[in-house]
């Protein structure tokens, strides 16, 4: 009676063989068709239906021709991840059969699987308003991920051009910025893992992520993120002491021992920094696992990543002005082996000795070359002291040919790689000169002595003038101390032959003056996105307290050079205190700037506007 009474099981399709559809099809007979697609487009079809019907379109692809396209998207809308394994495997089949048989269906297959590289989307309705965001909550989301790889991987082996078409698809598919970071991280990890299986797109891959990496680093500034991370400091502090105040005293103390550790210690204030954070800790492991096999660094796997992200260095990242962190990758891959470190400074130096090379170009590959030796602590000295040699030289040359034409006078548009070149060496000093010095002191002196730097500040291009303040003033204190130059006399004849630029507005006139020339940065100024630092801190060497004495040669040069009435927080209260040491960093901008305790080892950024 229970069998009699039960309905049947909706197994019944109508229209007959997919074959015969398709023929009527083509005859005229739409009949059929259209209750095949209504079939197919059902949302709660079930999956041995889904099965019979990719079980005889595998049979019949020679049908599916371009005319019948709107069929084929049909089928590649069908939410076969989610459905049994075994539907699954014949879908797998299915797309092997439809692309190796009707190659004109290429393009849609592939957008169909790259679709699938982001989280599903959820529609949340608040007020009348579909809000629509990833779907975090899905278990299966790393098995569906890896489906969508094996499908790709399917589709590759039978149509071998697949990587050309595929790459359009890929860059059409990236998510803005503005989506949400779980969006981002699932998409730039997915496409990582495609340069796995097909090698001959990584180049093009990286260079699309770093694109949009080096987008979102441009458009957070340095000092908008400390900004935004003080802001929710304070905030936290007021609601922390808020809370504090309902609890007795006993209570409190209670709690100084058992502190909670917040849950969102790790994330960034800035919500363009937290995605930034996040995708360059993708990046960070994506090199160090195609660089490392079973734990061990794979030479040859290394080499071929440093070709692939010098390219991707000199197309993008170079040309690049300001950016604070995405140039890292290099020096994080260079940190594997010095021999990389080597070739990554030779390959800088041929950019700014080439004549041929945009004198912006040359002038920001000296900026890499400064950073990188005074930053990078798995850089020995001896490779320091060889660059040293190499850019001291090119500079004594550089005087030999112009200190008596024609150009020998200051002008940045002119000598600009020179005046690059001297704060790199200035820069380099300031960090090193322990290093260079310890040890065996008199060796030390006698090579900097060797290096002549007397020449370079006396000569008539004046570099003292043009480099940054910040670094004229520590390199003038250092090497006061050791008696290489005396450099104050020049500080204060530049000081005073300073013409300010005077600029007219309905406030009345703003007299400012330009400290950075050359508009010169330091690309590789402390690393500050919270959990992406922690892959570059243990070899990223910080700037070190000057002693008393250092101190107070640098307080008394920049006092001589500096009128009464000039703020100079630089040298105040302001910059951390540590036993008779004050800790003050060289920076891209602003020597009179403070040193704010979220950035150790180098002050916050500080564009200089130009007048309009």
């Amino acid at each position: 009676e229970e069998f009699i009474s039960s309905p049947p099981r909706k197994t019944v399709r109508f229209g007959g063989t997919l074959t015969e559809i398709l023929l009527k099809y083509e005859k005229g007979d739409t009949t059929d068709f259209e209750l095949l697609k209504h079939q197919l487009s059902d949302p709660d079809i079930k999956d041995a239906q889904i099965i019979n019907w990719l079980h005889e379109f595998r049979a019949s692809v020679a049908y599916l021709t371009k005319e019948l396209g709107q069929l084929v998207n049909i089928l590649l809308k069908l939410p076969w991840l989610r459905r049994s394994p075994e539907v699954v495997e014949e879908y797998l089949g299915f797309l092997a059969n439809l692309v190796s048989a009707q190659t004109v269906h290429l393009r849609p297959c592939l957008r169909m699987i790259v679709a699938q590289f982001v989280p599903p989307r959820i529609t949340i309705r608040e007020d009348d308003v579909d809000i629509s965001d990833s779907d975090d909550d899905d278990e299966n989301i790393s098995a569906n991920f890896d489906t969508c790889h094996r499908a790709l991987q399917t589709v590759a082996r039978y149509v071998p051009s697949t990587p050309q078409f595929l790459m359009p698809i890929l860059v059409e598919f990236f998510p803005f910025i503005n989506k949400s970071e779980r969006t981002l991280e699932c998409y730039v990890h997915n496409l990582l893992r495609v340069t796995v299986y097909l090698p001959t797109l990584r180049l093009q891959i990286l260079e699309l992520i770093i694109e949009k990496l080096l987008k979102l680093d441009v458009s957070t500034p340095q000092q908008d993120i400390e900004d935004a991370e003080e802001s929710a400091n304070n905030c936290a502090s007021e609601e922390k002491s808020t809370e504090e105040g309902l609890f007795d005293m006993e209570e409190d103390e209670d709690r100084k021992g058992n502190k909670a550790v917040s849950p969102n210690i790790e994330r960034m204030a800035h919500p363009l920094a937290e995605r930034l954070d996040i995708l360059m800790t993708i990046l960070f492991s994506y090199i160090r696992d195609v660089c490392h096999v079973d734990g061990k660094l794979d030479i040859n796997n290394t080499k071929d990543l440093y070709r692939d992200l010098v390219s991707v260095f000199d197309k993008l990242i170079l040309p690049t002005h300001a950016s604070c962190h995405v140039q890292y990758f290099m020096f994080y891959i260079c940190s594997f082996k010095l021999g990389l470190a080597e070739a990554f400074l030779d390959h800088l130096w041929k950019k700014l000795q080439d004549p041929n090379n945009p004198s912006v170009i040359r002038q920001t590959a000296g900026s890499y070359i400064g950073s990188f030796l005074a930053r990078a602590k798995f850089i020995p000295i001896i490779t320091v002291k060889a660059c040293l040699d190499l850019l001291v030289n090119w500079l004594h040359k550089y005087i030999d040919n112009q200190d008596k034409g024609a150009n020998a006078y200051c002008d940045v548009a002119l000598h600009g790689p020179f005046y690059s070149t001297c704060q790199a060496v200035f820069y380099t000093l300031i960090f090193r000169h322990k290093q260079l010095l310890d040890g065996n002191l008199r060796k030390g002196l006698s090579y900097l002595q060797s290096l002549n730097f007397e020449r370079i500040v006396m000569c008539q291009l004046n570099p003292l003038k043009i480099c940054i303040p910040s670094v004229v003033n520590l390199f003038a204190a250092i090497t006061r101390k050791y008696q290489l130059v005396f450099c104050y006399t020049i500080i204060e004849r530049n000081n005073r032959q300073f013409i300010p630029v005077v600029r007219s507005g309905t406030g009345g006139d703003l007299v400012q003056t330009c400290t950075n020339p050359l508009d010169s940065f330091f690309p590789f100024d402390p690393y500050i996105l919270k959990r992406s630092k922690k892959t570059i801190d243990p070899m990223y060497q910080f700037w070190e307290e000057l002693s008393a004495e250092d101190l107070e040669d640098l307080k008394q040069s920049i006092k001589k050079g500096t009128s009464e009435d000039e703020d100079d927080d630089f040298l105040k209260g302001e910059t951390p205190q540590n036993d008779g040491v004050v800790e003050i960093a060289p920076h891209s901008y602003e020597s009179n700037t403070r040193s704010p305790v979220s950035s150790i080892g180098s002050p916050a950024d500080c564009y200089v506007p130009y007048p309009l």
